[in-house]
């Protein structure tokens, strides 16, 4: 969220201004509106999913799992619509913006430590005992 509202109002050039010279006042103001609004359910509902996989239902790891690797191979269509060849993807990383870079990271940090054998037995045991 922090990401979002940095680059659309802080960052120059802003991504409202950009988005005011190509629809104007008006529609940049819907446009962000509209992404704000579909941002915070998304947060929203990853924060209950990310609740009931503490709580140890195994289909929210499942969930999460996928939504962060949905997340990483939208990043890696975006490399390459940006002019990135597959093969330069590797190579790149450190050219992205630094937040796509950290949050994909992170993500793929967050799903790897989802599966560990301690986490793997925690919800195993949880299963048994629901």
């Amino acid at each position: 969220m922090a990401v979002w509202a940095l680059g659309a109002f802080v960052v120059s050039p802003t991504g409202f201004e950009e988005m005011r010279q190509e629809m104007g006042q008006h529609g940049a103001v819907a446009q962000m509106l509209t992404s704000a609004g579909f941002l915070l359910v998304d947060t929203a509902l990853r924060v209950v999913v990310a609740f009931r996989m503490r709580a140890g239902r195994n289909w929210a790891r499942l969930v999460l799992t996928a939504l962060g690797v949905l997340g990483m191979f939208l990043l890696l269509a975006t490399m390459s619509m940006d002019g990135l060849g597959w093969e330069t993807v590797t190579e790149s990383i450190g050219d992205l913006p630094l937040s796509d870079s950290v949050l994909s990271l992170l993500d793929a940090c967050v799903i790897m430590l989802m599966f560990l054998p301690t986490a793997n037995a925690y919800f195993s045991t949880r299963s048994r005992t629901d």
